[in-house]
C-alpha cells in the first residue's frame, strides 16, 4: 500500500495517499490477529488465543469439544454454562482439524472432567 500510495496517479492527494498506507496497515493488522490464533495445552490447562481475546482455562472447566460439519472452529463447552470458539483449529483443515479434535477430546478426557469418548 505504501508503494501504491507513492506511484499513484497525480490527482490523488495525500490526504487519499495517507489513508492507502491506513487501509494496508488496518489489513495487516488483522490479517496478523487472525494468523495468531492457537489452542495450547499443558499440564494445567488449555490456553486458547482467539483473534481478539486470549482465554486461559484449568482442565476442569471445559467440559467438551465439539464440532458439527461445516462449523469453522470447534466450540469448547466451559463449566459454567458459557461455550467459547477455538479458532486455532481450523474446519476448512478438513482432516488435520478432525485429528485435532480428537486429540483435544482425549486431553479433556485424561485431565478434565469431560466424559468419555464415544
Amino acid at each position: 500500500m505504501i508503494v501504491l500510495a507513492v506511484v499513484v496517479a497525480p490527482q490523488f492527494k495525500t490526504f487519499d495517499r495517507a489513508l492507502m498506507v491506513a487501509f494496508g496497515l488496518l489489513v495487516a493488522w488483522v490479517l496478523h490477529m487472525l494468523a495468531r490464533c492457537r489452542v495450547t495445552a499443558d499440564e494445567a490447562g488449555l490456553t486458547v488465543v482467539n483473534a481478539f481475546r486470549t482465554r486461559r482455562l484449568e482442565w476442569p472447566e471445559v467440559l467438551d469439544a465439539n464440532m458439527s460439519v461445516g462449523e469453522p472452529w470447534p466450540t469448547l463447552d466451559l463449566a459454567d454454562g458459557t461455550s467459547i470458539g477455538a479458532m486455532g483449529i481450523n474446519g476448512a483443515e478438513k482432516t488435520l482439524a478432525a485429528r485435532q479434535l480428537v486429540e483435544l477430546r482425549l486431553l479433556l478426557h485424561e485431565r478434565g472432567e469431560a466424559p468419555h469418548p464415544t
